[in-house]
């Protein structure tokens, strides 16, 4: 994986030459753009790679997090428009998927056509209400326990106590963001949505993910998968099939 001049973007894997699809990944609250490293080896010929890293992640870890939906969305646009121009797909997971579906929402104006499929994961419906109680409410040494509970992150980071003073505030304020989001407009995008739920989640499951129908203009399809919340760490090759044969040699156009 390259960091380059682009601080957000991350090239997973070798380059692609004259790939026929870039695919962009966004992580989930709190989580590293490393995770989808070892991806680029189970994708198909060509297709690029790219993993998002927002502030507060590896060389990025003294910037500040974000607060509000609107700058984040101004800020991620515009730092990925140069991937937006050509054939697309974008993936999220959780608060990434979340970000994934707002940045679909404004890539479809901003570059109408390119953006060939929206993979979202364990990321409840916009409509869908957040659970309670929210976690961002929870205590430092709460909000540890819960995301020791999750899964998504190693428990010898979680019992770390002077890296959590550091990435604690990151994960918190996108955890807020994730459980505050809320439709903006209800009408959806124009673009193929491949809704993935672990089938034994009990934050996101099948429950919370059905509705993703109402905002998929142009279909959308609900996979079941093996796993929990996290099921992108513990059953990345299901994950990776279902990329694959989606984006397939049409760009991720027509194949469900």
């Amino acid at each position: 994986m390259r960091l380059g001049s682009n601080p957000w973007v991350l090239t997973c894997g070798r380059p692609v030459h004259d790939p026929y699809i870039t695919l962009i990944c966004f992580p989930w609250a709190g989580g590293s753009p490393d995770v989808f490293r070892s991806w680029a080896a189970g994708l198909a010929d060509g297709i690029e790679l790219l993993a998002v890293r927002l502030p507060g992640r590896g060389p990025r870890l003294g910037e500040p997090h974000y607060e509000e939906w609107e700058l984040l969305l101004k800020d991620v646009s515009a730092a990925l428009s140069p991937h937006l121009e050509r054939p697309h797909a974008l993936y999220g997971h959780s608060f990434g998927g979340r970000l994934a579906y707002e940045l679909a929402r404004l890539a479809t104006t901003t570059h109408p056509g390119l953006t060939r499929r929206l993979f979202v994961s364990a990321c409840r419906s916009p409509d869908m209400p957040q659970r309670r109680p929210h976690l961002h409410t929870l205590t430092d040494q709460q909000l540890r326990e819960a995301l020791l509970h999750l899964g998504g992150m190693p428990p010898e980071l979680l019992g770390d106590d002077r890296l959590m003073r550091l990435v604690l505030p990151t994960i918190r304020s996108e955890i807020r963001l994730a459980e505050m989001w809320v439709s903006r407009d209800g009408e959806g995008v124009k673009v193929p949505i491949t809704a993935m739920y672990g089938r034994w989640d009990a934050v996101d499951g099948r429950a919370r993910m059905a509705r993703w129908s109402s905002f998929g203009r142009l279909g959308c399809e609900l996979v079941d998968m093996p796993g929990g919340h996290f099921f992108p760490l513990t059953h990345r090759p299901h994950l990776l099939d279902v990329l694959n044969s989606r984006l397939g040699a049409a760009g991720g156009q027509d194949q469900w």
